[in-house]
């Protein structure tokens, strides 16, 4: 292993000699990220007649530009921030200085969306991705001790955002491109919408790739009302027929996309079901060209399924969620007000909800119509197949990644890049299951010092937040979320070193965020009982429809006070407002444990725990998602709570069966001998950290990820791509094995 002073690069040279060289365009618009050649490479492989591409539709992308940016890397590595051409100059500007972010994302969702479209850019697979643009984002979040989250539309300009080109009409310069998007309605005849076209170019770390995601703008004024107000924030379930809108217009979007583009996609991967309308243009017009213009009065069931055979070649679905919320359900007399008869007799034969007749089930729909399913864990998969016992043998499981190069931190980053034996990690996450480090000890004393200045950043982060509260208390009508913004600041500061404990994601109860403090007195006592102080730093947002997450959200904050005098202020709960990636980051990689604490199985896979594992960060989890597949016998972290078989009862959301007192008493169990290990054998710490590294970082990363779903594309490859995406393959296969059979309770 190489001493700190000595750097091993991973990273091929690019050929560029100028900054002008990374402008690049075609007759939809000039670009910045890749030099012409890559560009034009990459759009003709997307615009083949071989149709040897997929198109990978999500309703939400996280992809901000601030955490992962390699085209801003460039720029400052080769000091290119003058140009002579004002236009460029322009760019270089929003690059180098931003504003960088695009909150088109509420979570897990958008942004493992991100991270699989930077995989398949450094892996060079050729995909176009498929979204909306919301002009006022999820929402941004204020939080007032008092009143809990209070939800504000987020001011945001796509117009000023590096990486963010609109696309312009080729037969009019100067002007944005605009596309034709057909709604049916009751009265047999399109309604026209109209879109704007945004792409952001997901560049690989290297500018020799990019996938493009292309955002739909539908708020412009040659649009219908009902359309712009829609389109203008993710996932706005102000009434059912806007969410049904909604979904419809990622859907109905994608072919006039690509064909007003000339994109060729043979294979449309919906990430989760919200763009599964696409599938009923699909299936129309499959009856049309086989029955003829008159195909709605002579169509029969068998054709319409012959049809749907027929589309299903061309479709890949990957469900995300066991929780009944999440599967859209839309009234059958809402659909007769926005679709014509035909479609309706579409969605009787396969969008039918035996449970709920009176509804249209979108999530079986896109369950029946597919060549290929599969989960996002091994025991997702599980549950899914008795969720949907009709399809179970076609049900496979692909258990979710990160993209490392986002989530390790910059610290570890340096010191992997200096570690010889880890020559190419950020190429191939591959390497860190065979490093062979001839001086361990060496390394992890390496680790604990990057980890220990990641924990002072983020530290850092949460006492300037602390003192900004104060401040705010005299200049807004905002209480601060946190009990310790009233406190003196000499009484009420974190310290770097103080074992410290993350938690952050989406606030809905089968989360349980509030589960360890269901007997604060039983927490405060172990740490009373040898001194321990402990820090627990909370953040993440619920939807703002969603009432018993928001009061999830609050108890959190009521719990801090009490949490803090119990403990005689060994404890210290804070509250990070305002949850996006780039607090995440700081997060996962300055924590010293990741907390995940769901009802068991409720909690597909959860990547948050996977991007602390790529920081050597330890989970202490419940068995639930991916970390039955990440535990590695107690190599990696720890497990706590109820592992008892799959049946109705674990699958219920009901209050009632969330097993808080079960659950919390099997956490307060297992607390103090973390604790014991942290602060009295951080050698043996240290080795859990390693482990992560060499058993986890391999298997969740999404450029393994990506592989698995390369199977699933049926595309022709290059032969080094090919050679690269088998040996990403190798790494691990989800569907190889069953988890083995669990014990009821675990506390270990």
């Amino acid at each position: 292993m190489r001493h700190p002073e000595t750097t091993v690069t991973n990273k091929k040279p690019i050929n560029i000699h100028s900054v002008e060289e990374l402008t690049c365009g075609n007759t939809f618009g000039t670009f910045f990220g890749v030099p012409q050649p890559v560009f034009d490479r990459v759009w003709q492989e997307l615009s083949s007649p071989k149709k040897n591409s997929v198109a990978y539709v999500s309703m939400e992308i996280g992809a901000d530009p601030d955490i992962f940016h390699p085209v801003q890397d460039f720029l400052k590595e080769k000091k290119y921030t003058k140009s002579t051409d004002p236009n460029i100059q322009k760019i270089l500007d929003s690059y180098l200085q931003g504003p960088r972010k695009i909150p088109n994302y509420s979570g897990g969702l958008g942004v493992l969306a991100g991270d699989t479209l930077k995989s398949f850019a450094d892996t060079h697979i050729p995909v176009i991705a498929v979204s909306l643009l919301y002009r006022e984002g999820y929402f941004s979040q204020l939080v007032d001790s008092r009143v809990g989250q209070i939800d504000q539309a987020t001011n945001w300009s796509p117009e000023k955002t590096p990486t963010l080109f609109q696309l312009q009409d080729p037969e009019n310069p100067g002007q944005p491109l605009e596309i034709t998007v057909p709604f049916f309605n009751e009265y047999d005849h399109p309604t026209e919408a109209k879109a704007h076209v945004w792409m952001k170019m997901e560049v690989s770390e290297q500018l020799d790739y990019f996938v493009p995601e292309f955002l739909l703008d539908y708020s412009i004024p040659s649009s219908p009302p009902w359309v712009r107000e829609a389109g203008l924030r993710l996932y706005n379930a102000k009434s059912a027929i806007m969410k049904a809108n909604q979904r419809r217009m990622l859907g109905s979007g994608i072919l006039p996309l690509t064909e007003a583009l000339g994109l060729t996609p043979g294979t449309i991967h919906l990430n989760e079901q919200h763009g599964v309308t696409v599938t009923l243009h699909l299936i129309l017009r499959h009856l049309e060209k086989t029955l003829g213009k008159e195909y709605r009065s002579t169509m029969r069931d068998e054709d319409i399924m012959a049809a749907a055979r027929e589309v299903a070649k061309h479709i890949v679905y990957t469900i995300h969620t066991p929780v009944k919320a999440g599967h859209d359900r839309f009234a059958r007399s809402l659909y007769t007000g926005i679709s014509h008869a035909t479609c309706h007799h579409i969605l009787n034969l396969l969008a039918s909800d035996p449970d709920s007749p009176h509804e249209y089930n979108f999530t079986a729909f896109a369950m029946r119509v597919n060549r290929a399913i599969n989960s996002v864990s091994r025991l997702h998969r599980d549950v899914t197949r008795k969720q949907f016992p009709d399809v179970a043998d076609k049900i496979k499981a692909i258990t979710n990644g990160v993209h490392h190069l986002t989530w390790i931190s910059e610290a570890r980053a340096e010191l992997f890049d200096r570690t010889e034996e880890l020559a190419d990690w950020r190429n191939d996450p591959g390497v860190f299951a065979r490093m062979n480090l001839p001086d361990e000890p060496f390394f992890r004393r390496q680790l604990q010092q990057t980890w220990l200045h990641d924990n002072e950043v983020l530290i850092q982060y949460v006492n300037n937040m602390l003192s900004d509260h104060r401040t705010q208390m005299d200049s807004t009508w905002i209480d601060p979320p946190n009990y310790l913004s009233h406190l003196p600041p000499e009484d009420a500061s974190l310290h770097p070193g103080v074992f410290t404990v993350g938690f952050a994601r989406r606030f809905s109860t089968y989360k349980r965020a509030d589960l360890i403090f269901d007997d604060i007195p039983a927490l405060a006592d172990i740490l009373l009982k040898k001194n321990w102080r402990i820090n627990f730093l909370f953040a993440g947002k619920a939807h703002p429809q969603d009432e018993p997450g928001k009061s999830v959200l609050k108890l959190i904050l009521d719990n801090q006070k009490e949490l803090y005098e119990r403990s005689n202020g060994l404890a210290q709960l804070i509250f990070i407002p305002g949850y996006d990636m780039r607090i995440a980051k700081m997060m996962v990689s300055g924590v010293h444990t990741w907390l995940n604490s769901p009802k068991r199985p409720l909690e597909a896979s959860g990547t948050s725990g996977m991007k602390a594992a790529m920081n050597g960060v330890p989970n202490l989890s419940v068995m639930d998602g991916w970390w039955v597949e990440g535990y590695h016998e107690g190599k990696t972290g720890w497990k706590f709570g109820y592992e008892g078989p799959l049946n109705a009862d674990s699958l219920s959301e009901h209050p009632d069966t969330l097993l808080y007192a079960e659950d919390s008493q099997s956490f307060y169990q297992l607390l103090p001998k973390v604790l014991e290990l942290f602060y009295s054998h951080p050698d043996e710490y240290m080795q859990i950290a390693v482990n992560n590294l060499r058993l986890n970082v391999p298997l969740f990363n999404t450029h393994r990820m990506a592989a698995e779903y390369v199977r699933k594309y049926d595309l022709e490859l290059p032969d080094e791509t090919e050679n690269r995406i088998k040996n990403f393959q190798k790494l691990y296969q989800s569907e190889s094995s069953d988890p083995p059979e669990p014990s009821e309770y675990s506390a270990s």
